[in-house]
């Protein structure tokens, strides 16, 4: 918790800080200024021949003591407010850009219904402490023990008493908070179980109404649910029980004191002193020394009281702080490498030098000894069985994973010594699995490009139509300006993968590459857009991954893959006569005459 502080807080917050300690030690003065005029007030009342205007001068003072500390007390919440805030805000950001830089492998060690947790819950629970705890953390220290040396050497009783009273709060407190913290720290991963289910069940909703699936997975839910609300009931009931005691340790105090007063007062009556030669009953303690003290050891209480508002939201924020700083403290594998110098006689070029892959904390290997080149304006084709390594193999050329062994090179250049950007500009990619964003289709086609570099609306409806995704946008209300829902559930699969195609041609990249890109399109359309590339766009160099030969037997080059293994290499004809592998494949699509 404390570590998050130090990390985030700029020096400005640190002087907002600084002006809140000033503030509130002026206003835990003025809160412990209040007996003593209180005092004032109840000893000239007792005193004979004192004066109206005292008593309303002392009251004055009291009121203006009293009515000060609450005027602190907003500006310390306002800037407590407006702290947290701030750090929160800095939080979710840093949080935020620090998922953004993490590889395939970090996003598999937190799953995205955690970080979604992780980046707003837990920050709320951290922004509530320093919120609270920024006037709590200071004043209930200061306040605790100025009061306590107010009130020594007043009576011992009195003193012991409320030393009790305190031991009582403080065993209660300590109890309860290590009983619930562990299941605080079980909340928040129960928070992101139910989170996760959730999220499955709103992007899974067309198969859970298909498969009739919506009383299991409302099952599912409500496990997930029960869970959580058991915890939580646990640990709130448990928390509960602090209010009544509380409460009967503040009215028991309160009445102690009153009745040991009482004693002393009774006691002392009987014995007499003399006083300028007259003899007057003994006066250990007044009535105006019982409410003062009565006034002063409230106010310890209520600093412990205080104390425990925060124990009991800073153990769960504890949690939440550790589960931020395991986002912010983990190291992306893929980081920038440190600028490559940049041929100028080849661009557009792909080559794999005996490259071997396997995912982390894997045994066995997914790609082995994979070399091969693509020049400038070549197409080259990978396909094979499923499992063989394709998807994973064009996954190494955008660095979503790095080789472990061998070299994979754009423009001559290892990728692990490009910055990221300008690796990730000289490629347009298109994933398997069409991804669109909230936003009208304009919005979708130029995603990611920096204002200065943004296609204008004649490129936009150009990349458009050599998507072959003209027809559909133009019956679209508003053209180009039509919005997408989040998902692209508004569109169809092969809507979607035409538009997330024509989002790759508007970068004007070097490099397409189309990881099965066109399996959710007809042969006919796909045909066409194939015939459209190779024509308009045949100075840059394509990459496909396809599961169908009628999409790749026109490249110029067809990689086979089987085992994460290449068995074969050449073109379509080449291939059907020397690689099995490739001819089996073809065999179960094609007959032997349209082959």
């Amino acid at each position: 918790m404390f570590k998050i502080l130090s990390k985030h807080l700029k020096w400005k917050q640190w002087l907002s800080i600084l002006l809140s300690v000033g503030l509130i030690v002026l206003m835990t003065w003025l809160d412990l200024k209040v007996p003593e005029y209180m005092q004032k007030i109840t000893t000239l009342v007792e005193t004979e021949g004192s004066s109206m205007t005292d008593v309303w001068i002392n009251g004055g003072y009291m009121l203006l003591c009293a009515a000060s500390s609450a005027v602190l007390s907003v500006i310390v919440g306002f800037i407590a407010a407006r702290l947290s805030s701030g750090v929160a805000r800095n939080l979710r950001s840093e949080i935020y850009d620090k998922v953004l830089s993490f590889s395939k492998k970090e996003m598999k060690s937190f799953s995205t219904a955690s970080l979604i947790t992780r980046s707003t819950n837990d920050v709320t629970q951290v922004q509530r402490v320093i919120a609270m705890g920024l006037q709590v953390l200071i004043k209930a220290p200061i306040l605790a023990v100025w009061a306590i040396l107010k009130i020594l050497g007043k009576s011992w009783q009195w003193s012991a008493t409320t030393a009790v009273a305190v031991i009582i709060l403080m065993s209660v407190i300590i109890t309860l908070i290590v009983i619930v913290m562990p299941k605080f720290k079980k909340m928040q991963t129960l928070t992101d179980n139910v989170n996760r289910i959730t999220r499955e069940n709103l992007t899974g909703l067309r198969v859970v109404r298909a498969y009739n699936a919506e009383n299991y997975q409302a099952d599912k839910f409500e496990e997930a649910n029960d869970k959580l609300t058991k915890t939580s009931l646990f640990t709130n009931r448990l928390m509960s029980i602090l209010s009544p005691v509380m409460s009967l340790v503040m009215s028991g105090l309160s009445l102690a004191i009153y009745w040991i007063g009482a004693s002393i007062i009774n006691g002392a009556g009987d014995q007499m002193v003399m006083v300028d030669g007259i003899l007057t009953p003994l006066k250990l303690v007044s009535f105006g020394d019982m409410v003062v003290f009565s006034s002063y050891a409230m106010q310890v209480v209520m600093s412990f009281v205080m104390l425990t508002m925060i124990f009991i939201m800073l153990p769960r924020a504890s949690v939440s702080a550790k589960r931020i700083n395991e986002v912010l403290n983990t190291q992306p594998q893929i980081v920038d490498g440190q600028g490559a110098v940049i041929p100028t006689d080849i661009k557009g070029e792909i080559e794999f030098k005996n490259v071997s892959f396997k995912y982390p904390d894997a045994d066995e290997y997914v790609l082995r000894d994979i070399s091969f080149t693509a020049k400038q304006g070549e197409t080259v084709a990978f396909i094979g069985s499923t499992g063989s390594g394709k998807s994973t193999l064009i996954d190494l050329i955008p660095r979503f994973y790095d080789a472990i062994e061998g070299q994979v090179l754009v423009d001559g250049v290892d990728v692990k010594d490009y910055k990221l950007d300008e690796l990730h500009n000289k490629l347009g990619y298109v994933s398997q699995k069409a991804v669109m964003f909230s936003g009208s289709i304009k919005e979708n086609i130029s995603f990611g490009q920096r204002e200065g570099d943004k296609p204008s609306e004649e490129e936009i409806k150009s990349a458009i139509k050599l998507a072959e995704a003209k027809n559909f946008v133009e019956k679209k209300e508003g053209g180009i300006d039509a919005m997408i829902t989040q998902g692209g559930t508004n569109v169809s699969g092969g809507q979607k993968q035409r538009l997330s195609i024509a989002r790759a041609i508007a970068r004007k990249p070097e490099i397409f590459i189309f990881d099965d890109s066109f399996s959710a399109l007809d042969y006919k359309t796909d045909k066409k857009l194939r015939k459209t590339l190779s024509t308009k766009l045949s100075t840059a160099t394509s990459i496909i991954v396809a599961q169908r030969i009628g999409t790749i037997k026109n490249a110029d080059k067809i990689i086979v893959l089987d085992s994460g293994e290449m068995v074969g290499m050449g073109t379509h004809d080449e291939l059907l006569r020397s690689c099995e592998v490739y001819k089996e494949i073809a065999l179960s699509q094609l007959s032997k005459e349209e082959l």
